[in-house]
Parts: structure tokens; sequence; C-alpha cells
């Protein structure tokens, strides 16, 4: 592997990478909120998506280990999940801001 393709996995790790953290902060927090309202709705949408955060973790780590053969279809793969998990934790934001 090249110099400028390692160069690209790595900035391609560190942008999910990122993206995850800042999407996993949202989630902490509307996990408290909710927590602390004790609203039931919110906190089973929470429960439903943090199997979903579990996943996410594991799946960028898969990706930090994989090989030049399956690099690729793991990238996709995770940036897949990234876009579903996004879309719950905004969905849950929005559940939490009309409460």
């Amino acid at each position: 592997m090249t110099i400028e393709a390692k160069a690209a996995k790595e900035a391609v790790h560190d942008m999910l990478e990122a993206k995850i953290r800042t999407l996993e902060s949202k989630f902490e927090a509307l996990k408290a909120q909710a927590e602390t309202r004790k609203t039931t709705a919110e906190i089973k949408a929470i429960a439903a998506i943090a199997a979903r955060k579990i996943q996410l973790r594991q799946k960028f780590e898969e990706l930090r280990s994989s090989g030049d053969g399956n690099w690729e279809h793991a990238k996709k793969h995770l940036e897949s999940l990234v876009a579903k998990f996004e879309k719950a934790v905004k969905d849950i934001e929005a559940k939490v801001h009309t409460h």
C-alpha cells in the first residue's frame, strides 16, 4: 500500500471517528435529558438505538483493522450505519424538543 493510500484511509478513519464521537455525544445528552424527565417514549426510543451505538463502534474498529481487500466494503457499511444512527439521534432530538 502506498503512503498516499494509507494517508487517505487514515483521513477517512479520522473523519468517521469524529462524526461518530459527535453523534455519541448528542446521544448521551439526549439520553440524560430523557432520563431526567422520565419520559417513557424517549427512554424507549433511546434504548432502541443504544444497540446501534455499540454496533457502530464495533464496525468502526473493524474498519480500522480491515485489510485492503475488505476495507472499501467495510467503509461503505460503516457509513450506512453512521447515517442510520444519525437519523435515529435526530428523531429522538425532535421528540425531546417537542415535549
